[in-house]
């Protein structure tokens, strides 16, 4: 019973809640803030599944910016979860197809995410100067998923390059957004889901890599979230 009140009562925010944040972005369309905004509503929502959020930012990131900041991508409580961490002044970048899921799709492209198509390769490219160009131009920080899909408990994927061509092409650093597994222990039918703690590391310097390294780019910040993830997981077990 517990399951399905929850699932009602998110399919009701879900479907309110999305059709009263696109009347807010059509008032102020593609604004700086409106991800955020629409963001942290969303993330509110975690309270409803049961899970209480631990969220650590260090003052690095908190006096730094813009940023590309790249996050392991589980399933779809995320966007309860980590949502509830998204920054001020960040966009992400989503699947072309997410526009046709009705006043959800129209929201988040008028809130000023970057929409890209998956099956044109020539087209990914150019996101990643329109990513870089947002970057430079409006100061806005990007948010990316490098593996490219959800994991859905097979821990973390490999990383596709484009979050760090865009960091090179755009001349930010990255900051690794590490959250703990979700995977299993979110039930529905249950009261306490016990704690989700989302953790940024400290910038990773473009400026220790060149053009030619993207890959030794990619492989090192692969590692340092792989490890602080696992740190998490070990954290949260003990108790």
């Amino acid at each position: 019973m517990l399951a399905v009140l929850r699932m009602a009562l998110l399919g009701a925010f879900i479907v309110v809640g999305s059709t009263l944040l696109l009347l807010f972005c059509i008032f102020r369309p593609f604004h700086r803030n409106n991800t955020a905004f629409a963001a942290h509503c969303y993330g509110s929502m975690h309270r409803l599944l049961g899970v209480k959020l631990e969220i650590r930012v260090p003052d690095e990131v908190k006096q730094g910016g813009p940023f590309v900041y790249i996050a392991n991508h589980q399933n779809s409580y995320d966007i309860f979860t980590l949502s509830r961490a998204m920054p001020q002044s960040t966009v992400s970048v989503g699947k072309k197809s997410l526009k046709w899921i009705p006043f959800f799709g129209q929201m988040y492209w008028l809130a000023g995410n970057i929409l890209i198509d998956r099956k044109n390769k020539g087209r990914a490219h150019g996101t990643i100067e329109q990513a870089a160009s947002a970057i430079r131009k409006r100061k806005l920080s990007i948010l990316l998923f490098p593996e490219g899909t959800r994991s859905y408990g097979r821990g973390l994927l490999p990383f596709k390059t484009g979050a760090f061509r865009t960091a090179m092409q755009a001349g930010v650093d990255i900051v690794p957004i590490c959250v703990s597994n979700l995977h299993g222990r979110i039930k529905l039918n249950r009261w306490n889901n016990g704690t989700v703690i989302i953790e940024m590391l400290k910038p990773v310097k473009i400026s220790d890599y060149s053009s030619d390294s993207i890959r030794a780019l990619t492989a090192h910040c692969h590692q340092l979230m792989q490890s602080k993830i696992g740190e998490l997981d070990h954290e949260l077990a003990q108790g």
